[in-house]
């Protein structure tokens, strides 16, 4: 699978890149925040250019499909990780500049530091939580996601499927996680794992321990948990994304596979859709941030298993059907300070390799 899927994010090279390559043009900053003006610049522009926003992933084939029968305006994209996004949003010129992306909340103050990215709140802005948008508009989650437990019933007994941290420690079976030091699913992982016994964004130490424990006794796995190797019976249990787990348990067989949201504590994070402040189609840029959180962009990203971050949509009932109830989130976490979760992934891979891996 490409590297989107997987998540991976060099937050050290990110953080510790400070200079830019100057782009003149401002194009997006100069823009107008008045929908019938967007719209109706937009659909003059009539193209808008993505990255890391592909049909497969959280249906983005509806929105895009949508946003052409509706406006007239033509899509492509280029899959890439959150790190190669900002790099392109960086190096590109203006006039291939990448309009949008879509890149983890935990990057996304890198995003602002960086001066990569214009402000744009839609009309959407007061339903989306606090906790997933930036106070100035520069960022705002469009979907949410949450680590979750995916076992294989072909490995692992039905009955023996963790529903919890605690079970997931004393159990029997091997662990996938991805790599911790470039893979943001991995490192939410070791977040809950922390945020379930005490710890923070600001204090890991308790996931880390945690996962020690697990390496001492061999059972880490360091098979990535790709719908291909899951496929293949390569995993027994793996932590992931919600919508990851869904996404490929569907696509293999739903039935061989048993998902659990955590009971002692999830963190629940997202996405965001970045608008480069050198947009080439800037107005299409904007319309696109709108119509995604729009009911029906949010019921799109519901078809390809990702959860609106609008809770006031309401899904049609088969929409529903292909997300896990609400009712199995029992406890919740959200990172407090995403600026705080982007400075602690920066070291978090070294932390790995000398307290988990090395650990005796």
């Amino acid at each position: 699978m490409f590297n989107k899927r997987n998540f991976a994010i060099a937050a050290a090279a990110l953080t510790l890149t400070a200079t830019l390559a100057g782009c003149s043009t401002k194009s997006a900053e100069g823009t107008s925040d008045d929908w019938k003006t967007i719209e109706k610049q937009a659909k003059k522009e009539g193209k808008i250019a993505s990255v890391g926003m592909p049909d497969t992933w959280a249906n983005w084939i509806g929105t895009w499909q949508d946003i052409k029968s509706k406006y007239g305006i033509a899509h492509t994209d280029t899959d890439m990780s959150s790190t190669q996004e900002l790099q392109k949003f960086k190096r590109a010129k203006s006039s291939d500049s990448p309009d949008i992306g879509d890149i983890g909340l935990n990057v996304a103050p890198t995003a602002v530091q960086q001066k990569l990215v214009t402000p744009y709140k839609t009309k959407y802005w007061k339903e989306i939580p606090s906790w997933a948008k930036d106070k100035k508009g520069y960022y705002s989650a469009g979907y949410s996601g949450s680590m979750v437990f995916i076992t294989d019933t072909k490995n692992v007994k039905a009955s023996d499927a963790p529903k919890s941290w605690a079970d997931l420690a004393s159990g029997k079976y091997k662990v996938s996680l991805g790599d911790v030091a470039t893979a943001a699913q991995a490192q939410y992982a070791v977040l809950t794992a922390a945020y379930a016994n005490g710890g923070s964004e600001d204090n890991v130490e308790p996931g880390l321990k945690y996962f020690a424990k697990m390496h001492a006794k061999k059972r880490l796995s360091t098979v990535d948990a790709t719908v291909q190797n899951l496929q293949k019976g390569e995993i027994q249990v793996s932590v992931m994304w919600d919508f990851n787990a869904l996404n490929y348990a569907h696509q293999i067989d739903a039935k061989r596979f048993k998902i659990t949201v955590p009971t002692d504590g999830t963190v629940t994070s997202g996405y965001t859709e970045i608008i480069n402040k050198n947009a080439a189609h800037p107005n299409a840029a904007k319309l696109a941030r709108d119509f995604i959180l729009s009911d029906q962009g949010q019921i799109n990203l519901a078809k390809g298993y990702a959860r609106p971050i609008r809770s006031s949509v309401k899904l049609p009932a088969d929409v529903k059907k292909k997300l896990l109830p609400q009712s199995d989130y029992k406890k919740v976490f959200h990172v407090k300070s995403n600026d705080v979760w982007n400075k602690a992934t920066v070291k978090l891979g070294q932390q790995w390799q000398n307290e988990v891996l090395g650990a005796k």
